[in-house]
């Protein structure tokens, strides 16, 4: 009796509680990455619609929510991460290696652009028209930055510079990560030749 107790796992509920926070990250990172992909094709098509119509104003208002929803995300992203950081740093600090510190950089900047990105599209749109951020129809966010017709083309510089500079770290990103993305293509394309075989 004794030796079946000592054999079990002393405390294996920490080890659950990282893994489902593990997985939330990792849903999280897919989710903002389909809002950051509607961003930057909602952005390239906005401005190139016609101007002062009906669909123009309908992917502006689209294009503002799904920065508002990202933001959001984002938030709920970092406290998440945090938890994960703390389980897993606790007990043994990580290796300081340069690899480790490379890594950890080029994360960070990705944030950093990940708030960047949708900040920068706040103060354009507030700089051009106070109370003017919506979230899908439903309500306008109020204001965090004033009114200011002066910084206008200041604000549309920075955001664009700012939106394109992201794109160039997600390449990057992607580039870093290549051998996953072919394992995914990998997967993608055997079950499209699956699902055409039994179709």
């Amino acid at each position: 009796m004794s030796s079946q107790f000592a054999a079990r796992p002393q405390n294996p509920k920490p080890k659950n509680r990282l893994n489902s926070a593990f997985k939330q990250l990792w849903s999280m990172h897919w989710w903002m990455a389909a809002c950051y992909l509607v961003l930057f094709v909602g952005g390239f098509s906005m401005v190139r619609s016609p101007e002062g119509t009906a669909i123009q104003g309908n992917l502006y208002t689209f294009h503002k929510s799904v920065g508002v929803l990202t933001m959001a995300l984002l938030t709920w992203r970092i406290f998440v991460l945090q938890r994960v950081w703390w389980r897993k740093y606790t007990h043994r600090l990580p290796k300081f290696s340069p690899e480790w510190i490379r890594t950890f950089l080029f994360h960070t900047a990705i944030y950093v652009f990940m708030l960047a990105v949708p900040l920068s599209g706040f103060f354009l749109t507030n700089s051009y028209k106070s109370n003017y951020v919506p979230f899908f129809w439903l309500t306008t966010l109020p204001d965090i930055f004033p009114q200011n017709s002066a910084v206008l083309e200041l604000a549309r510089s920075l955001h664009f510079w700012i939106a394109y500079t992201f794109l160039a770290f997600i390449v990057l990103h992607i580039i870093d990560q290549k051998k996953y993305v072919r394992s995914l293509w990998r997967r993608a394309t055997k079950t499209l030749q699956k699902s055409g075989q039994t179709n």
